[in-house]
């Protein structure tokens, strides 16, 4: 049997790479793993070039892998539909809750204060992984679990907000993911939903004056030129997902669904290791080139903190439910 990746436009590129073959013996397989964001020598980039790595190897080459980067087959929302379609197979992704509202866990603010908290919530036996893999299972995807990179901040030029206040007539670009938009407007800012293709020439036009809910790898690196200031409001913990399409993941023997999941854990744990490190890294090199850091005092935070959760948290709980909110109220980190 076979199976062609067919109809948009989006998974042409993919097509030509051949079908995905399943036999019942000795099975062969040509895969596609791309995520919206990460050029070939990012951190993202570069793990999933080791999560196909693993599997090619681990498989002894029957499972090819092939990697696409970074705005090569299509946008955000573009990507996650054809990974539900099964016209991509792999994703590394900040998934989309336009299928089902509940994958807005991922993105709910001030949800974790601290790294240990973000750790412990988000590693393979938190409290958010039994939120989230039902919902994925139920729109058609295998959940591997996250890719963490950090706490999100607001980055812009010209000047600053550490405050409700300050941040008045700042406009910033957000994710078109709920609730990532309505947690920037509750800190103060105006919110503009942009698809992360579109980000470098908004900024430079002037449509928008900053970027934010990202860890300052982004920032830094992709716009450096635009950008004058990092604020680290830590408002979301940045964390990607390692997922797969549910047909593709089916129709696998048990032997390749551990070769691939073995593969993806191996991505993760690494992930898991390295992330405080390498933000740590990133922020060095974001100060060394000039950009400002700032960390807001902990008063400032905590005025934060209880605004977004007040405004924020009850839009969340009308989409996603009470019976998910009062799973995060019991298990969302506390202020000090």
């Amino acid at each position: 049997m076979v199976k062609l990746f067919n109809i948009s436009a989006i998974a042409l590129a993919a097509a030509t790479l051949g079908a995905f073959a399943v036999q019942a013996n000795g099975q062969e397989y040509e895969l596609v793993l791309t995520s919206e964001a990460g050029d070939r020598d990012s951190v993202l980039g570069q793990a999933m070039q080791n999560w196909a790595s693993m599997i090619e190897e681990n498989s002894d080459g029957r499972i090819e892998v092939s990697v696409f980067y970074q705005g090569e087959l299509g946008g955000q929302q573009e990507l996650f539909d054809q990974l539900v379609r099964g016209n991509v197979d792999m994703m590394i992704t900040w998934p989309q809750t336009s299928y089902d509202q509940r994958i807005g866990v991922n993105y709910i603010p001030y949800l974790v204060l601290g790294w240990d908290d973000a750790i412990e919530s988000f590693g393979k036996d938190g409290w958010v992984r039994d939120v989230i893999e039902p919902v994925y299972e139920e729109i058609g995807l295998k959940y591997f679990g996250p890719f963490p990179e950090g706490f999100g901040g607001i980055a812009t030029k010209g000047r600053y907000a550490t405050s409700f206040e300050e941040a008045e007539g700042l406009r910033v670009r957000s994710q078109p993911i709920f609730p990532l938009p309505q947690t920037v407007q509750a800190m103060g800012f105006q919110a503009v939903p942009i698809d992360w293709a579109e980000v470098y020439t908004s900024l430079q036009t002037g449509v928008v004056d900053g970027d934010s809910s990202n860890v300052i790898y982004w920032d830094y690196e992709y716009f450096r030129d635009q950008l004058d200031y990092f604020v680290q409001s830590s408002h979301n913990f940045s964390s990607y997902s390692l997922l797969m399409n549910a047909g593709t993941w089916e129709g696998m023997s048990e032997e390749d669904r551990q070769i691939v999941e073995d593969a993806a854990t191996a991505v993760i744990d690494a992930q898991f290791a390295e992330a405080r490190a390498e933000d740590e890294r990133w922020i060095a090199a974001a100060q060394e080139a000039g950009m400002e850091y700032i960390v807001p005092t902990p008063e400032e935070k905590a005025a934060w903190v209880e605004r977004v959760r007040a405004e924020v948290w009850p839009q969340v709980e009308e989409a996603l439910g009470s019976e998910i909110m009062d799973v995060v109220r019991a298990n969302a980190s506390v202020p000090e």
